[in-house]
């Protein structure tokens, strides 16, 4: 399943070795070799005294920040060793921690730790290290940047925490992790979309049952007034819709104007509809525009289903 991009800048961070722009060839030549782990081209340019150990390009990129983005410990450590500031921030805000926690590299976030490296800095969205590490399911790095103080309640700008992210992506250990170490399981991003609203718009059904296991508020709506339930079941996950029926979310119609069973039946899924007409959704109920959940399809198999339910119902 497709895990929506990152922030903007974020993206910027992941292709920046694709774009850096040196002033001297051989700052080039070092940066080639950093990305590259060409550790005996590295030293014998820093030894040289020609290239300095914390050249940037037009954008702020340092060879340590290649280094920990390319995995190379053996270089980060050499720079590191020459005098590099681990602590260095790119023009977006990032640093060598981040790029190493958002790529996964534990050893060399272990190794840049035991130089001083800090968990503080953001970029221009928010970003820390916890929350690339969360975004990209790397669950033994966000467990380092834990237990070297990293901070549970981080947020991006637009209120998103590590706990939703990993929501987001589905990394279930990450978010078992996360839960275990203090994470509020309904902190909301600005639009009210909680971790559970997300895990269930990606149709993560094990992330669903273990965040309603941990106390997720089953009917936390967003903004626009769309549930959890509502959003499965326009999505068509009866996966999720099975978990979250566990838990006896509203069947009504919501704040804004239309039900669970509307969008399933809107969806085309016959099953969804299946489930939400055994767990005891009204067909008779009518949304905002006044329609009834049999009046928004043609499939003949919803149709029955639907009169069949009714027909009981009067019954």
């Amino acid at each position: 399943m497709r895990i929506p991009p990152p922030p903007d800048s974020w993206n910027q961070d992941l292709c920046f070795i694709l774009f850096l722009q040196k002033e001297t060839p051989l700052a080039n030549a070092a940066f080639w070799a950093a990305r590259k782990g060409n550790l005996t081209l590295l030293k014998l340019l820093l030894n040289s005294g020609r290239v300095d150990v914390d050249c940037r390009d037009s954008h702020g990129t340092t060879l340590l920040m290649v280094a920990s983005y390319a995995g190379h410990l053996d270089c980060v450590r050499e720079l590191v060793l020459q005098g590099a500031d681990i602590n260095l921030q790119r023009e977006s805000g990032t640093t060598a921690l981040f790029f190493a926690a958002q790529q996964g590299h534990n050893d060399i976030v272990r190794f840049l730790f035991e130089f001083g490296a800090s968990t503080e800095f953001r970029t221009k969205d928010g970003g820390t290290a916890l929350l690339a590490a969360s975004q990209y399911g790397h669950m033994q790095v966000v467990e380092t940047l834990l237990k070297h103080g990293a901070n549970i309640h981080d947020q991006l700008y637009d209120g998103a925490t590590a706990l939703f992210l990993a929501a987001q992506g589905g990394y279930l250990d990450v978010i078992r992790l996360l839960l275990s170490s203090g994470a509020k399981v309904n902190q909301p991003r600005q639009d009210g979309t909680a971790p559970l609203w997300i895990a269930s718009q990606m149709g993560h059904s094990e992330v669903v049952r273990v965040m309603l296991l941990r106390g997720a508020e089953r009917d936390a709506a967003r903004k626009d007034g769309t549930t959890a339930l509502l959003k499965a079941a326009n999505k068509g996950y009866s996966d999720v819709i099975e978990e979250l029926l566990k838990f006896s979310p509203t069947l009504g119609i919501l704040k804004n104007g239309t039900s669970a069973l509307h969008a399933a039946v809107l969806s085309g899924n016959v099953k969804t509809v299946a489930l939400l007409l055994e767990a005891g959704a009204d067909p008779g109920l009518r949304n905002k525009a006044n329609e009834l959940p049999a009046e928004l399809t043609r499939n003949e198999r919803i149709l029955r289903l639907l009169q069949s339910k009714e027909a009981h119902r009067k019954s």
